[in-house]
């Protein structure tokens, strides 16, 4: 099994760190206060030989996304994390960097993308496209085939509304995710 190195330990990092548990071996903190890591946030290439799998825990998008990219650069490989008690459809796409925590339902068809947070309770109807480094807030609701724009915000208790409306040509079987991609 694969270890795993969380940056930051703060209540966003604790709750990956959680909902990663069964997922990984072993898994470490780098924070720059928190005197339970194993250091500073900077001293991630310190730790490359021993975690495989790196991510940052931080709600600001875009400071997830800067890091996501330099712990990418520096070799690590980025973790889906899903917490068991989230569902996400079989025929969704989960990229590497997201996290689907508790209680989260992912629906048909839909993508999320690199760096995104499905937070707590968040609902993604089928269809959407959740883009790079969104965070869908704890009980956020977004309707179906909806596009969320890279670092976009859906606040706690928010419905998103359908922005457009996608059609869909009929299939007797459906076999693959849907084609929209995360750009």
């Amino acid at each position: 099994m694969a270890r795993l190195l969380v940056l930051g330990a703060g209540g966003y990092g604790r709750t990956v760190a959680e909902a990663a548990a069964g997922l990984f071996e072993e898994i470490a903190f780098l924070d720059d206060r928190a005197a339970a890591a194993l250091g500073p946030c900077v001293d991630y290439e310190k730790w490359k030989g021993i975690y495989q799998y790196a991510y940052p825990a931080f709600g600001n998008n875009e400071l997830r996304r800067k890091w996501l990219e330099v712990l990418e650069q520096a070799g690590f490989q980025l973790p889906v994390i899903v917490h068991p008690r989230a569902w996400v459809s079989p025929s969704a796409v989960t990229e590497p960097g997201s996290v689907v925590l508790a209680m989260a339902c992912v629906g048909a068809a839909s993508r999320v993308c690199r760096g995104a947070i499905i937070n707590m309770g968040a609902l993604i109807d089928h269809d959407c496209v959740v883009g790079p480094c969104v965070h869908a807030g704890p009980g956020a609701v977004v309707k179906a085939g909806n596009h969320l724009e890279p670092g976009e915000k859906v606040e706690s208790g928010e419905v998103r509304e359908r922005k457009e409306y996608v059609a869909c040509t009929p299939c007797l079987l459906y076999t693959s995710p849907s084609p929209r991609d995360c750009s």
